[in-house]
């Protein structure tokens, strides 16, 4: 059994812990209000996107736009992963890593060469250990990021969908579902598929009153300069607002998903400080126990 003063290091040092993951856990809670507030502005753009985007190409009909074109064979296809730059988020980023690496062995299996783009550090360390070099790597920022980034990896997507390079783009990520749950999110960039749009833009039920409500008016709607013209102006912006999209999620639910794990590590060392606790009183009343035996004895032994 190990001494007092075993047990008492060991419970400064888990309540030393115990401190900074209580820490952690009310700095994440800090900037989950933030990085919510961010997505729910951003929200109704992307999904006006959508809509707008999905009404534009039904009036135009059928369009020569490349990242409209399905490609008969996948034989390149690039896997967007975003991540955290930092760890002690519980599953936050082995989820989406070992999904990223589950779709490239489907993918190869299939016969067609994977690139990926890493965003966040855990990705770039985790696919260069495995010897596959990301195409495009970004650090530093997977708690805010920019819309730069996100422009980034849309001009190296698109650019490659247009000259044939790619034949699919996919993103993976973790969506913040609320502020303690996150879902894991596999989303088709491109090719774009407008008529599944409005499903996929996630409208509330007053939006979709009002849409169908604007659908049923007649009139005309003028295009400039034309409504092809139009399109292939959106279908650039679509995509980088997708990218974009799917990295702010990605922030708040790294925040949620540290909450919680910090949350969960500071709920462990209390059980565990309390555990020590009983020991170290179990174990020393056992010491004065013994004192007191050897007191007793050595008094009685003089008194004989």
């Amino acid at each position: 059994m190990p001494n007092l003063h075993d047990i008492e290091r060991r419970i400064n040092s888990v309540s030393s812990t115990k401190q900074i993951t209580r820490t952690m856990e009310m700095v994440a809670a800090a900037k989950i209000r933030r990085a919510t507030e961010h997505v729910d502005n951003a929200t109704p753009y992307a999904e006006s996107m959508m809509e707008m985007l999905a009404n534009v190409a039904e009036r135009v009909g059928g369009s020569e736009n490349a990242l409209l074109r399905k490609h008969d064979e996948v034989k390149n296809v690039l896997v967007v992963a975003v991540v955290s730059d930092r760890g002690l988020a519980g599953g936050f980023n082995t989820n989406v890593l070992r999904h990223v690496e589950h779709l490239m062995k489907d993918k190869q299996a299939a016969g067609a060469e994977v690139k990926i783009v890493a965003c966040g550090k855990k990705a770039g360390g985790y696919f260069t250990y495995r010897k596959v070099e990301p195409v495009l790597e970004f650090k530093d920022c997977s708690a805010d990021p920019t819309v730069d980034e996100a422009a980034a990896v849309a001009a190296y997507a698109i650019d490659g969908y247009e000259k044939g390079e790619l034949d699919e783009v996919i993103v993976v990520y973790n969506h913040a579902k609320n502020a303690a749950e996150q879902t894991l999110r596999e989303e088709l960039v491109l090719p774009i598929d407008t008529e599944v749009l409005l499903a996929d833009s996630g409208l509330s039920p007053e939006a979709q009153a009002e849409t169908e409500h604007a659908s049923a008016l007649t009139g005309d709607v003028v295009f400039e300069p034309d409504a092809a013209g139009v399109l292939d102006r959106l279908l650039p912006a679509y995509v980088r607002t997708t990218i974009y999209h799917a990295l702010i999620d990605s922030a708040a639910a790294e925040q949620g998903a540290r909450r919680t794990a910090m949350k969960s590590a500071t709920d462990n060392a209390n059980e565990v400080v309390e555990l020590l606790t009983r020991l170290y009183n179990r174990v020393r009343q056992g010491a004065i126990t013994t004192e007191i035996s050897e007191i007793v004895g050595g008094a009685a032994a003089l008194e004989e």
